[in-house]
């Protein structure tokens, strides 16, 4: 307990250095962007990023236990951003592999310094278009334990992702959607899943959507309220 602690500890430093960095990089926005905020300028500043874009530590740390408790050895994470969820991921369960697809350059080379200096040495980041480099991580994957889906926040990439996925999933496998609730589209998304014929039970927290596949099981979806 006291080593899991230590590395929470650890990341919570990155996240510190995050919100001193006034450094500025280049904004690429290839998901569906915000219908409820403002729109960013080109250049944008390093804290700013990480105030809007990166997960909360309630958050971080449930996908940390999470990993900590399936230890999936094959992991996937669709949307980098700075590289903060994908350290969370990559710390709980050292000998997994884990991939991680970022489209925005400057946010990929943020991550990648991160991952070195955290000394995380099983994460592979693929930068690219993720409707193009989806496809890459999945010829890499034998099989999809574990994914966390933060890429595009609209309907039809989300569903597409998703069943991008399920060619690779087997029984113990879990798929975490991100910002189920974001908008009427991401709901719709939501439901969209729920319903396929492969998925077995869900779990509603509101922030994610968690998806279980073991066969033979009743359908059931379940809504939670999560407390960290």
């Amino acid at each position: 307990m006291r080593k899991k602690y230590y590395t929470l500890d650890e990341l919570k430093s990155y996240r510190q250095s995050l919100k001193q960095n006034n450094s500025e990089i280049t904004l690429v926005d290839l998901g569906a962007g915000s219908f409820n905020k403002p729109t960013l300028p080109k250049q944008v500043r390093v804290n700013t990023i990480h105030k809007r874009s990166s997960h909360s530590e309630k958050d971080t740390e449930l996908l940390y236990r999470l990993v900590l408790h399936f230890q999936p050895n094959h992991i996937l994470e669709l949307g980098t951003c700075l590289g903060v969820s994908t350290l969370y991921l990559a710390k709980a369960n050292k000998k997994a592999n884990v991939y991680t697809l970022e489209g925005n350059p400057d946010y990929a080379a943020l991550a990648r310094k991160a991952f070195i200096q955290y000394q995380t040495h099983n994460i592979t980041l693929i930068e690219g278009n993720i409707h193009q480099t989806l496809k890459i991580a999945m010829d890499r994957i034998p099989s999809l334990d574990f994914a966390f889906l933060d890429a595009h926040h609209a309907y039809e990439p989300t569903v597409q992702f998703f069943k991008t996925c399920l060619a690779k999933i087997n029984e113990h496998s879990v798929i975490i959607l991100d910002d189920i609730h974001w908008s009427p589209e991401m709901e719709r998304a939501w439901e969209t899943i729920k319903a396929m014929e492969e998925v077995k039970q869900t779990i509603d927290l509101f922030q994610f959507g968690i998806v279980f596949f073991k066969p033979g099981q009743v359908k059931e979806h379940f809504v939670l309220r999560y407390m960290g």
